[in-house]
Protein backbone atom coordinates (compact mmCIF):
# COMPACT_ATOMS: atom_id res chain seq x y z
CA UNK A 1 0.00 0.00 0.00
CA UNK A 2 2.95 2.35 0.45
CA UNK A 3 3.50 2.43 -3.31
CA UNK A 4 -0.20 3.06 -3.94
CA UNK A 5 -0.23 5.92 -1.45
CA UNK A 6 2.94 7.48 -2.86
CA UNK A 7 1.62 7.27 -6.41
CA UNK A 8 -1.74 8.82 -5.56
CA UNK A 9 -0.11 11.66 -3.63
CA UNK A 10 2.53 12.39 -6.25
CA UNK A 11 0.23 12.21 -9.28
CA UNK A 12 -2.49 14.27 -7.60
CA UNK A 13 0.09 16.96 -6.84
CA UNK A 14 1.36 16.88 -10.43
CA UNK A 15 -2.14 17.07 -11.91
CA UNK A 16 -3.17 20.05 -9.79
CA UNK A 17 0.02 21.97 -10.53
CA UNK A 18 -0.07 21.14 -14.25
CA UNK A 19 -3.57 22.59 -14.35
CA UNK A 20 -2.20 25.84 -12.93
CA UNK A 21 -3.68 25.52 -9.44
CA UNK A 22 -2.19 25.11 -6.00
CA UNK A 23 -5.41 24.92 -3.95
CA UNK A 24 -8.23 22.37 -4.07
CA UNK A 25 -11.76 21.83 -2.80
CA UNK A 26 -13.75 18.67 -2.22
CA UNK A 27 -17.07 17.69 -0.72
CA UNK A 28 -16.66 15.94 2.63
CA UNK A 29 -19.57 13.63 3.39
CA UNK A 30 -18.31 11.69 6.38
CA UNK A 31 -17.86 8.60 4.21
CA UNK A 32 -14.74 6.63 3.40
CA UNK A 33 -14.21 7.91 -0.15
CA UNK A 34 -14.16 11.63 0.54
CA UNK A 35 -12.11 11.00 3.68
CA UNK A 36 -9.36 9.21 1.76
CA UNK A 37 -9.37 11.85 -1.00
CA UNK A 38 -9.03 14.58 1.63
CA UNK A 39 -6.05 12.77 3.14
CA UNK A 40 -4.40 12.41 -0.27
CA UNK A 41 -4.98 16.10 -1.00
CA UNK A 42 -3.57 17.20 2.34
CA UNK A 43 -0.45 15.10 1.85
CA UNK A 44 -0.02 16.21 -1.77
CA UNK A 45 -0.61 19.93 -1.38
CA UNK A 46 -0.37 20.80 2.30
CA UNK A 47 -3.21 21.32 4.74
CA UNK A 48 -3.33 25.06 4.04
CA UNK A 49 -4.29 24.38 0.41
CA UNK A 50 -7.20 22.03 1.09
CA UNK A 51 -10.77 23.18 1.72
CA UNK A 52 -13.35 20.52 2.56
CA UNK A 53 -17.02 21.42 2.34
CA UNK A 54 -19.72 19.65 4.35
CA UNK A 55 -23.14 20.03 2.72
CA UNK A 56 -25.57 18.14 4.96
CA UNK A 57 -29.16 17.55 3.93
CA UNK A 58 -32.07 16.50 6.16
CA UNK A 59 -30.97 12.91 5.40
CA UNK A 60 -27.40 13.38 6.59
CA UNK A 61 -26.66 11.80 9.94
CA UNK A 62 -25.18 13.73 12.84
CA UNK A 63 -22.48 11.09 12.91
CA UNK A 64 -21.36 11.96 9.39
CA UNK A 65 -20.97 15.62 10.32
CA UNK A 66 -19.08 14.76 13.51
CA UNK A 67 -16.83 12.30 11.66
CA UNK A 68 -16.02 14.90 9.00
CA UNK A 69 -15.03 17.44 11.63
CA UNK A 70 -12.93 14.87 13.46
CA UNK A 71 -11.09 13.99 10.24
CA UNK A 72 -10.39 17.65 9.48
CA UNK A 73 -9.08 18.18 13.01
CA UNK A 74 -6.76 15.18 12.85
CA UNK A 75 -5.41 16.09 9.39
CA UNK A 76 -5.42 19.83 10.12
CA UNK A 77 -7.21 21.05 6.98
CA UNK A 78 -10.00 23.62 6.86
CA UNK A 79 -13.62 22.48 6.75
CA UNK A 80 -16.75 24.59 6.29
CA UNK A 81 -20.45 23.73 6.37
CA UNK A 82 -23.07 24.79 3.83
CA UNK A 83 -26.40 23.02 4.60
CA UNK A 84 -28.56 22.34 1.53
CA UNK A 85 -31.98 21.80 3.14
CA UNK A 86 -33.37 25.22 2.17
CA UNK A 87 -32.06 24.87 -1.39
CA UNK A 88 -33.77 21.48 -1.69
CA UNK A 89 -37.11 23.05 -0.72
CA UNK A 90 -36.58 25.89 -3.21
CA UNK A 91 -35.91 23.47 -6.05
CA UNK A 92 -38.96 21.37 -5.12
CA UNK A 93 -41.19 24.45 -5.04
CA UNK A 94 -39.90 25.86 -8.33
CA UNK A 95 -40.15 22.53 -10.13
CA UNK A 96 -43.59 21.50 -8.83
CA UNK A 97 -45.33 23.53 -11.55
CA UNK A 98 -43.24 21.83 -14.22
CA UNK A 99 -43.78 18.36 -12.76
CA UNK A 100 -47.49 18.94 -12.23
CA UNK A 101 -47.30 17.63 -8.66
CA UNK A 102 -45.62 18.68 -5.43
CA UNK A 103 -43.65 15.56 -4.54
CA UNK A 104 -40.89 14.57 -7.02
CA UNK A 105 -39.95 10.95 -7.64
CA UNK A 106 -37.35 9.58 -5.17
CA UNK A 107 -34.66 9.40 -7.88
CA UNK A 108 -35.29 13.06 -8.76
CA UNK A 109 -34.96 14.17 -5.13
CA UNK A 110 -31.80 12.13 -4.63
CA UNK A 111 -30.06 13.40 -7.75
CA UNK A 112 -31.05 17.00 -7.02
CA UNK A 113 -29.11 16.81 -3.77
CA UNK A 114 -25.95 15.68 -5.53
CA UNK A 115 -26.30 18.39 -8.17
CA UNK A 116 -27.01 21.13 -5.64
CA UNK A 117 -23.82 20.15 -3.88
CA UNK A 118 -21.86 20.31 -7.12
CA UNK A 119 -23.15 23.82 -7.88
CA UNK A 120 -21.95 24.96 -4.45
CA UNK A 121 -18.56 23.30 -4.83
CA UNK A 122 -17.97 24.81 -8.26
CA UNK A 123 -18.97 28.27 -7.03
CA UNK A 124 -16.39 28.00 -4.25
CA UNK A 125 -13.76 26.83 -6.75
CA UNK A 126 -14.49 29.75 -9.09
CA UNK A 127 -14.48 32.32 -6.31
CA UNK A 128 -11.29 31.08 -4.64
CA UNK A 129 -9.30 29.77 -7.63
CA UNK A 130 -9.44 26.17 -6.52
CA UNK A 131 -9.54 22.88 -8.43
CA UNK A 132 -12.34 20.46 -7.57
CA UNK A 133 -11.39 16.91 -6.60
CA UNK A 134 -13.81 14.12 -7.46
CA UNK A 135 -14.36 11.53 -4.71
CA UNK A 136 -15.79 8.55 -6.66
CA UNK A 137 -14.13 5.14 -6.64
CA UNK A 138 -13.81 2.61 -9.47
CA UNK A 139 -16.62 0.38 -8.20
CA UNK A 140 -19.17 3.21 -8.21
CA UNK A 141 -17.92 4.55 -11.51
CA UNK A 142 -18.27 1.25 -13.38
CA UNK A 143 -21.76 0.39 -12.16
CA UNK A 144 -22.99 3.98 -12.49
CA UNK A 145 -23.64 4.39 -8.76
CA UNK A 146 -23.19 8.14 -8.98
CA UNK A 147 -25.10 11.18 -10.21
CA UNK A 148 -24.25 12.61 -13.62
CA UNK A 149 -23.25 16.28 -13.20
CA UNK A 150 -23.39 15.66 -9.46
CA UNK A 151 -20.90 13.58 -7.50
CA UNK A 152 -19.34 12.20 -10.69
CA UNK A 153 -18.06 15.70 -11.58
CA UNK A 154 -14.67 17.20 -10.79
CA UNK A 155 -11.33 17.95 -12.42
CA UNK A 156 -9.65 14.69 -11.43
CA UNK A 157 -10.53 11.52 -9.50
CA UNK A 158 -7.68 10.63 -7.11
CA UNK A 159 -9.27 7.30 -6.08
CA UNK A 160 -11.02 6.60 -9.37
CA UNK A 161 -8.57 3.78 -10.04
CA UNK A 162 -9.32 2.02 -6.75
CA UNK A 163 -12.16 -0.41 -6.16
CA UNK A 164 -14.17 0.27 -3.01
CA UNK A 165 -12.54 -2.59 -1.11
CA UNK A 166 -9.15 -1.12 -2.04
CA UNK A 167 -10.22 2.26 -0.67
CA UNK A 168 -10.97 0.54 2.65
CA UNK A 169 -7.60 -1.23 2.55
CA UNK A 170 -5.83 2.07 1.93
CA UNK A 171 -7.68 3.70 4.82
CA UNK A 172 -6.67 0.89 7.17
CA UNK A 173 -3.07 1.15 5.96
CA UNK A 174 -3.11 4.89 6.69
CA UNK A 175 -4.24 4.16 10.25
CA UNK A 176 -1.41 1.67 10.70
CA UNK A 177 1.21 4.13 9.44
CA UNK A 178 2.90 5.99 12.28
CA UNK A 179 4.02 8.75 9.90
CA UNK A 180 0.46 9.82 9.07
CA UNK A 181 -2.51 11.09 11.08
CA UNK A 182 -5.34 8.60 11.42
CA UNK A 183 -8.81 8.42 9.91
CA UNK A 184 -11.60 8.25 12.54
CA UNK A 185 -12.53 4.60 12.91
CA UNK A 186 -16.24 5.42 12.59
CA UNK A 187 -15.63 6.44 8.98
CA UNK A 188 -14.09 3.06 8.22
CA UNK A 189 -16.51 0.90 10.20
CA UNK A 190 -19.92 2.35 9.34
CA UNK A 191 -21.98 0.83 6.49
CA UNK A 192 -21.45 2.80 3.26
CA UNK A 193 -24.34 5.11 2.35
CA UNK A 194 -24.90 8.06 0.02
CA UNK A 195 -27.39 9.42 2.62
CA UNK A 196 -29.70 10.75 -0.10
CA UNK A 197 -32.80 9.28 1.53
CA UNK A 198 -33.83 8.02 4.95
CA UNK A 199 -32.01 4.84 6.10
CA UNK A 200 -30.35 4.47 2.68
CA UNK A 201 -27.44 2.02 2.32
CA UNK A 202 -25.32 1.14 -0.72
CA UNK A 203 -26.43 -2.47 -0.31
CA UNK A 204 -30.01 -1.42 -1.08
CA UNK A 205 -28.95 -1.20 -4.73
CA UNK A 206 -25.74 -3.18 -4.97
CA UNK A 207 -24.33 -6.42 -3.60
CA UNK A 208 -21.75 -6.02 -0.82
CA UNK A 209 -18.49 -4.63 -2.18
CA UNK A 210 -16.74 -7.84 -1.14
CA UNK A 211 -18.91 -9.54 -3.79
CA UNK A 212 -19.15 -6.70 -6.30
CA UNK A 213 -15.45 -5.91 -6.62
CA UNK A 214 -14.20 -9.40 -7.57
CA UNK A 215 -16.92 -9.58 -10.24
CA UNK A 216 -15.95 -6.17 -11.60
CA UNK A 217 -12.27 -7.08 -11.52
CA UNK A 218 -12.88 -10.22 -13.57
CA UNK A 219 -15.19 -8.48 -16.04
CA UNK A 220 -13.21 -5.25 -16.47
CA UNK A 221 -9.57 -6.00 -15.71
CA UNK A 222 -9.40 -9.66 -16.74
CA UNK A 223 -11.89 -9.36 -19.63
CA UNK A 224 -13.82 -12.45 -18.53
CA UNK A 225 -17.33 -13.11 -19.79
CA UNK A 226 -20.39 -13.31 -17.56
CA UNK A 227 -20.44 -17.07 -18.12
CA UNK A 228 -16.83 -17.41 -16.97
CA UNK A 229 -17.55 -15.36 -13.85
CA UNK A 230 -20.52 -17.57 -12.97
CA UNK A 231 -18.36 -20.65 -13.48
CA UNK A 232 -15.92 -19.16 -10.96
CA UNK A 233 -18.65 -19.54 -8.34
CA UNK A 234 -20.64 -16.29 -8.39
CA UNK A 235 -24.43 -16.13 -8.39
CA UNK A 236 -25.79 -15.93 -11.92
CA UNK A 237 -28.40 -13.28 -11.12
CA UNK A 238 -25.87 -11.04 -9.39
CA UNK A 239 -23.42 -11.41 -12.28
CA UNK A 240 -26.13 -10.58 -14.83
CA UNK A 241 -27.13 -7.50 -12.84
CA UNK A 242 -23.56 -6.21 -12.53
CA UNK A 243 -22.70 -6.81 -16.18
CA UNK A 244 -25.89 -5.01 -17.19
CA UNK A 245 -25.09 -2.04 -14.94
CA UNK A 246 -21.57 -1.76 -16.36
CA UNK A 247 -22.85 -1.74 -19.93
CA UNK A 248 -25.72 0.67 -19.26
CA UNK A 249 -23.56 3.18 -17.38
CA UNK A 250 -20.92 3.62 -20.08
CA UNK A 251 -22.38 7.01 -20.98
CA UNK A 252 -21.67 8.20 -17.44
CA UNK A 253 -18.07 6.97 -17.49
CA UNK A 254 -17.42 8.85 -20.72
CA UNK A 255 -18.31 12.06 -18.87
CA UNK A 256 -16.38 11.28 -15.70
CA UNK A 257 -13.15 13.12 -14.82
CA UNK A 258 -9.72 11.65 -15.53
CA UNK A 259 -8.52 9.09 -13.02
CA UNK A 260 -5.19 9.01 -11.21
CA UNK A 261 -3.74 5.83 -12.68
CA UNK A 262 -1.64 3.53 -10.54
CA UNK A 263 0.39 2.06 -13.40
Amino acid sequence: MQDVWNTLVQKTREFVRQAGFHRVTLGLSGGIDSAVVACIAREALGAQNVLAVMMPSPYSSRGSVDDSRALAAQWDFRVVMVPIGVLMITFDDDLSAVFGHEEPRPITKENLQARIRMVLLMAICNEQDRLLLNTCNKSEDYVGYCTLYGDNAGAVAPIGGLYKTEVYSLARWINQNDQLPSIPINIIDKPPSAELSATQLDTDDLPPYEVLDPILRMFIDENKSGHEIVQAGYDVDIVKKIVRLVLLSEFKRKQSPPVIELL
